[in-house]
């Protein structure tokens, strides 16, 4: 579905990204781990054009999507719901919805996201600062999901929300997985990325160091928590 061949680039003088390889197949769930600032957001702005010197390859559903700008990668069917959410706080939940749309979604409607998101549907004439942080995270994924995305990247999704609100983020994660959709996940929580992920890629100084299915990464997992994740 998603393939990223050799990406690298950064900001400015700053590089980041150090020859980044790896795949998201279709309805699957490729988890992201790391120490911060070891280049995973970096990673998902890169997939996304958001590097103004990056190179290396980006094939979505076998298109190459390397050298389109932004608008395009969107609509070729890549999502991303950034750290932070960064819903629009004026905007009533609907407004929210629809901003982003280039055209009516074929494949999730409005509609169709209001079903997955029920408490969405309860507010829909609320504005984004009305809502609560788990509505706000879930009102961030419908807005990506309307554009009729393939591949959905999501930034530290479960960041500062409550156990039971994690718990509905997962059902989430797992429902898009059943619809086929491929999602990349950038996630420090590992109860979450144990529970949902089909893969883990390990990242380290910007470049993948390991590549886990799920059994090799729950077997791991205290190993890579050391070597990887503690400072």
């Amino acid at each position: 579905m998603l393939r990223v061949d050799k990406m690298e680039g950064g900001y400015g003088s700053g590089k980041v990204l150090f020859g980044m390889d790896f795949h998201v197949p279709r309805g699957e769930v490729t988890a992201v781990i790391g120490r911060n600032g070891v280049g995973k957001t970096t990673s998902l702005k890169g997939i996304l054009g958001l590097l103004p010197d990056r190179s290396g390859q980006i094939i979505l559903d076998g298109e190459d999507l390397s050298s389109k700008p932004v608008h395009a990668i969107v609509r070729a069917g890549l999502g991303y719901v950034p750290e932070g959410r960064q819903i629009f706080p004026k905007l009533t939940v609907l407004e929210n919805l629809r901003v982003g749309q280039r055209h009516a979604p074929r494949v999730w409607t409005e509609e169709r996201v209001l079903d997955l998101f029920p408490n969405l549907r309860n507010r829909i004439k609320n504005p984004g600062h009305a809502l609560s942080g788990g509505e706000q995270q879930m009102l961030a994924i419908a807005r990506a999901l309307v554009t009729d995305v393939k591949v959905l990247m999501l930034d530290e999704p479960t960041q500062g929300l409550a156990p039971l609100v994690v718990v509905q983020i997962a059902q989430v994660i797992r429902r898009l997985k059943a619809e086929g959709v491929a999602i990349l996940l950038v996630e420090q929580n590992l109860n979450l990325t144990s529970t949902v992920s089909d893969r883990v890629l390990v990242m380290s100084k910007g470049k993948v160091v390991e590549t886990l299915n799920i059994d090799e990464f729950k077997r791991d997992q205290e190993r890579i928590h050391h070597q990887w994740l503690t400072i």
